[in-house]
Parts: structure tokens; C-alpha cells; sequence
């Protein structure tokens, strides 16, 4: 997942567009894993785990993207999609031993509150999303990212319903730096793009979300 969009307060929205190589295997929203019950998210078939999960009876969610900073020892690397399962299983965030993962950025919202975990392979930092709409990134909260400059002022200013912002995540998906939805084919001759956007809503009173495959209509 490169991008997370949340609206803090109550309700709180979180929007996760999922940017991923195109032929790797996954499947749609469901409670895959035992371990964690009640848990829901898409699960990766490749390593197990999901870039985005929802805890509706915790009224919790928690969603993954990747970093940037020092990779993890060949030796000891760990899969990073069990983080996002079990900060919204436990609703803690990860640490303080990471050093087992690649770097990472994780944003576990409850009603009302969300919060940024960011690991760069050597340091752990967290923090409270300020109030208003936010953009997370691969860069973390970097307001000079082009993607951020081009869509949070949008963001900000919609309606955070169902019909809203999902009409802003729509688009023609493009490999330019400011584009929400990414597609483009890499030098090895896989494509990288936009496979789904997951939105959740979390209040006091219970959990909303709605999951769109994009690749429904085109070759995975």
C-alpha cells in the first residue's frame, strides 16, 4: 500500500489505496487468519498477512505501507504484513525490537484517534495524526511529496462519505509522482499498479467499509 488518506474525529475515515507488483497473489477482505479472530483484511497469498486490517467489534483498524531506510538482515527478515493484523487484534503499536523487519509506516486508527508508527531499519518513531486530514506516504507525513501536494488539498475539502472521497481515488492510473493511482511496467517487464482501495469509517457506535478491487476490469 503507498498511500493512506485519514480524516480524524468522529466518525474517523481511513481511505488505503494498495499499490503492489501486479502478479502477486491475493485475495479479497475476509477473516483469514485464526490467530487473530474477528480480524478482517486482504490477505497476501505470497507471505500471509495484509496491508490493511479491520477489528469491527474493537472498532479498530490499522493499515501498512512500506518505507524507506535501512533493510533488515537477510537472515532474520520478517514478512511486515503480520504488524497491521496485530495492532488491530491488540491495539498496540509495534516495538520496541524491530530489527527483524524492513522499514515501515503504520497507521492504527480507533474512533476518535489515529496514530503513525515509523521504523527506518534503525529508529522507531510514533505520533498522534494532528487534527483534520492527513496523507501518509512512503515518506511517511512529507507534505513536499508530489502525490500529497496534488490530492490532500482535495481531501481536506470532501466529504469524507463513502460517495466523496471514493470519487476522488478514482482516476486514469498513471506512473507520474503526483498520480493516486500508479501503473506502470518496470525494466524486468512486471507492472506495478493500484490493485485496491479499501475505505473504513470508525465510530463510537460501530465500523463501516467498503473494498474496491481495481483490477475487476483489466489483467492482474
Amino acid at each position: 500500500m503507498c498511500t493512506v488518506i485519514v480524516r480524524t474525529g468522529l466518525p474517523l475515515t481511513l481511505l488505503g489505496v494498495r499499490d503492489e507488483y501486479t502478479d502477486r497473489p491475493w485475495e479479497a477482505p475476509g477473516e483469514h487468519w485464526p490467530e487473530h479472530p474477528g480480524v478482517l483484511g486482504g490477505r497476501d497469498l505470497k507471505a500471509g498477512g495484509t496491508w490493511l486490517a479491520v477489528h469491527p467489534a474493537a472498532r479498530r483498524a490499522a493499515a501498512l505501507l512500506n518505507g524507506h531506510g535501512v533493510p533488515a538482515p537477510e537472515a532474520v527478515r520478517t514478512s511486515r504484513g503480520d504488524l497491521a493484523l496485530r495492532a488491530a487484534a491488540t491495539g498496540d503499536l509495534p516495538g520496541p525490537d524491530l530489527t527483524r523487519y524492513d522499514p515501515f509506516h503504520l497507521v492504527l486508527a480507533e474512533a476518535g484517534r489515529a496514530r503513525l508508527a515509523s521504523w527506518d531499519g534503525v529508529r522507531l518513531t510514533t505520533a498522534d495524526l494532528p487534527d483534520g486530514t492527513s496523507m501518509i506516504v512512503n515518506t511517511g507525513l512529507d507534505p513536499a511529496h508530489p502525490r500529497v501536494v496534488a490530492h490532500l488539498p482535495r481531501f481536506a475539502a470532501a466529504s469524507p462519505s463513502a460517495a466523496g472521497w471514493r470519487e476522488l481515488a478514482a482516476g486514469q492510473p498513471s506512473s507520474a509522482p503526483e498520480s493516486l493511482l500508479v501503473r506502470h511496467e518496470t525494466p524486468g517487464g512486471r507492472v506495478f499498479a493500484s490493485l485496491s482501495i479499501m475505505r473504513v469509517t470508525l465510530d463510537t457506535d460501530g465500523v463501516t467499509y467498503d473494498f474496491t478491487d481495481l483490477t475487476a476490469d483489466r489483467d492482474r
